[in-house]
C-alpha cells in the first residue's frame, strides 16, 4: 500500500498557490482512484481507493505546510506503511514549471514541508513526485511567489497536461515500482 500525501495549505486562500500544487496533483491522483478526500483524522483528510489495482490512500494534512509531518507521521503508523512507501507530492524551486520529477530520499532544500515530514517519518527515505514550479523572477521574494497563484498560462498547462502527468506518474509507481517510474518520469522528453 502507498501512503500518496499532497503537500499545501488549507483554506481557499491558497488553493491556487504555487505552494499547493501538491494538494492538487493528490485531488487528481484520488479522483482516479476512486475516492475523495473525505475522511478526516490526524488532522489531515484523506481517502482510500485503487491506483493501478493496488490499494492507495491518498491524504492531505490540514495542518498548513510547515507542520505536515504532524499528520502524516500518524498516519503512516496508523495503515502500517514503512517511509518508503509514503509519497509526497510537492513544489519544486529547482525544477521548470511542468516538469516532473521522482526520487527517494534527499535534502529538503530549504521546503519547510518536507523538512516536517523528514522529522515526523524518521528520515528522508520517502519517495517524492517534485513538481517543477520555476524559480521566482529577479527581486521576487520566494516566499511571496510560492504563495502567489499561477499566471493563467501556467493555470492552464496545469489542467491541461501537468496534473494529468502527476496522476499518470503515480499509477506508474504504483504499478511498476520506483525504479521503472523513475526512468520513465525522469526523462528530459517527459
Amino acid at each position: 500500500m502507498k501512503l500518496i500525501v499532497g503537500l499545501g495549505n488549507p483554506t481557499a486562500q491558497y488553493e491556487r498557490t504555487r505552494h499547493n500544487v501538491g494538494f492538487r496533483a493528490a485531488e487528481a491522483i484520488a479522483g482516479r482512484a476512486r475516492t475523495r478526500l473525505a475522511e478526516k483524522k490526524w488532522n489531515a483528510v484523506y481517502g482510500v481507493g485503487v491506483l493501478a489495482g493496488e490499494r492507495v490512500v491518498v491524504l492531505e494534512p490540514q495542518t498548513f505546510m510547515n507542520l505536515s509531518g504532524e499528520a502524516v507521521g500518524p498516519a503512516m503508523r496508523f495503515f502500517k506503511v514503512s517511509p518508503e512507501d509514503v509519497v509526497a507530492l510537492h513544489d519544486e524551486l529547482d525544477l521548470p514549471f511542468g516538469r516532473l520529477q521522482l526520487k527517494k530520499g534527499g535534502g529538503s532544500a530549504g521546503h519547510n514541508g518536507l523538512k516536517s515530514l523528514t522529522q515526523h517519518l524518521g528520515g528522508p527515505e520517502y519517495v517524492r513526485l517534485r513538481i517543477g514550479v520555476s524559480r521566482p523572477p529577479p527581486k521576487w521574494d520566494t516566499a511571496n511567489y510560492v504563495l502567489a497563484n499561477f499566471t493563467g498560462a501556467e493555470e492552464k498547462a496545469l489542467e491541461d497536461d501537468v496534473l494529468i502527468r502527476c496522476v499518470e506518474a503515480a499509477e506508474l509507481l504504483v504499478e511498476k515500482g520506483l525504479t521503472q517510474a523513475m526512468n520513465q518520469v525522469n526523462r528530459k522528453d517527459a
